[in-house]
């Protein structure tokens, strides 16, 4: 099971369940000559920043069919390793929609979060979304380095993927304990067979490098970029390496910049439950009534896997992924009643599609590598790696914040990078952004993966007068396009008209 950090695909999956079941300042976004708070693009090969992108009809992938219509998609050459730029390539997969109207202002990049989520994929189906953006920008997305198209990294066959989903998370035994650091010491060396040399260049820094070679190549002197859930560590990246090149950047569903890996736990334990806690109260429930239910049944399930109409068992594990995966948005709840329903009659199939749903599963058997992408990405930037020992002492906080899903981060920060085959990079991203254009932060109170609190962390580490953050009282995890004129106008302000709100604009 992969950690609670995805939004694309999450979001793709929730729709495809319940479908079956004040003022500012502004500028005018051009910007000036290029220049950066890294490396230049002028220091660069000019194979490298000459590139011409060839862009032709888009192909089907393996989690969408061809787009059509307005969509093209091209190859991006960057360099396999950015302190070697002349030295070997790959290739980075791109997609985009021209801007509707005359009145262009450039590129707007999106990144769908993860790390791993197929830009590729989830481009046009988000589009409806950014439907108003999309009259004086061309839509613009790709498939990070070591995602999906992009040399994208497969650790396992979905034979061992399957066999691997009855481990359990939360060890309860030596044996399971065992079984539990096996499997991820497994992971770790599937990926390296995987990836080889590709596995210590997947870091979030090598993309915001290539996302300036990226902006150069596309013919904007300015970098205007949409980031979301994991997405907003990456343009916080962007801004520190790049802060003249900024354009119009907003950063949606904010990851905590402060957030070490077992900080970062924590605060998704408190997201989760608070989300939790919502959901309860929506059905009438006392929350801490109906926690303490659903702790009971996932302990009943660790003794005794339930059965379900596939033939396969819905483990705990299981259970808990199909719990979280509703909790991404608030038109998924009624989904997660229903399947909390048929468990207590005895049937798991219902929480067991949720799982499904989340994990990349489809109905054949075939399973995404979303989560493959996520985790040697985020083992490459994070070189903290708790021990067995200090995540044993860390399990009764952890616990203690939320029954339901504390027991599994917790172990998550042993297990999540154990025995890793390569370095990681830092302890947490250095986002600070000196002399950059004003960034808008946005955060959702009722945010489950990305705790609200991390907005206001971002914009403070940004830097005063860039990070601005604007807050929406709502639920699910982010908030633009999710129901809120107020966060849908703002942004569309700030991004088609440069004006930024007042910081601290809350939304309800």
């Amino acid at each position: 099971m992969a950690r609670f950090v995805r939004w694309a695909a999450l979001t793709s999956a929730t729709a495809l369940l319940v479908g079956a079941c004040s003022g500012g300042s502004s500028d005018d976004g051009k910007g000036g000559p290029e220049t950066s708070g890294g490396a230049p693009t002028s220091s660069l090969p000019s194979s490298l920043t000459s590139q011409k992108l060839d862009w032709g009809e888009c192909k089907a992938t393996d989690d969408s069919p061809a787009p059509g219509g307005d969509w093209r998609c091209a190859t991006l050459k960057v360099p396999l390793d950015w302190s070697e730029p002349e030295g070997e390539t790959i290739g980075l997969a791109l997609i985009r929609a021209k801007a509707r109207g005359n009145d262009r202002i450039g590129s707007l990049l999106f990144n769908f979060g993860g790390p791993g989520s197929s830009g590729i994929s989830m481009m046009p189906y988000y589009a409806s979304n950014a439907d108003s953006l999309h009259e004086r920008y061309d839509l613009v997305s790709w498939d990070p380095r070591g995602v999906a198209a992009s040399e994208g990294v497969r650790c396992r066959g979905d034979k061992e993927i399957q066999a691997a989903e009855t481990v359990d998370a939360t060890p309860d035994t030596a044996a399971e304990e065992a079984a539990y650091f096996q499997d991820a010491a497994d992971f770790g060396r599937g990926c390296e067979k995987s990836a080889g040399k590709l596995l210590a260049h997947v870091s979030t820094t090598d993309t915001a490098r290539d996302m300036d070679l990226m902006r150069h190549v596309l013919g904007d002197s300015k970098m205007h970029y949409f980031g979301i859930s994991y997405g907003t560590e990456l343009g916080g990246v962007y801004a520190n390496l790049f802060p003249k090149n900024v354009g119009r950047l907003v950063l949606d569903a904010v990851v905590d910049p402060e957030a070490g890996i077992v900080e970062h736990a924590e605060n998704q334990s408190r997201g989760f439950q608070r989300a939790l806690n919502n959901y309860l109260r929506s059905t009438g429930q006392d929350p801490e009534e109906g926690t303490r239910k659903i702790a009971d049944l996932l302990d009943r399930l660790d003794a005794n896997p339930m059965p379900t109409s596939s033939g396969r068992k819905l483990t705990e594990t299981l259970a808990l992924t199909g719990i979280v995966l509703p909790l991404y948005s608030k038109s998924s709840w009624p989904a997660l009643t229903n399947a909390l329903e048929s468990v207590e009659e005895g049937d798991g199939s219902e929480l067991l599609a949720l799982a499904d749903g989340y994990n990349d599963r489809d109905p054949s058997g075939r399973y995404g590598t979303t989560s493959h992408s996520q985790r040697v990405i985020s083992c490459l930037d994070t070189k903290q790696r708790p021990t067995v020992e200090e995540t044993k002492k860390l399990l009764p906080e952890f616990e203690k914040i939320s029954p339901v899903f504390g027991r599994f981060l917790g172990w998550d920060t042993a297990g999540w990078c154990h025995q890793w085959p390569v370095d990681g990079q830092f302890d947490t991203p250095e986002v600070s952004a000196p002399g950059s254009a004003p960034i808008l932060v946005v955060g959702n109170t009722g945010d489950p993966a990305t705790p609200v609190e991390g907005a206001r962390k971002m914009a403070d580490e940004l830097g005063k007068g860039v990070g601005v953050v604007l807050t929406w009282k709502g639920e699910g995890h982010g908030a633009y396009g999710s129901g809120s004129d107020c966060v849908d106008s703002t942004v569309d302000a700030y991004l088609l008209r440069g004006t930024v709100p007042e910081d601290g604009k809350t939304c309800s």
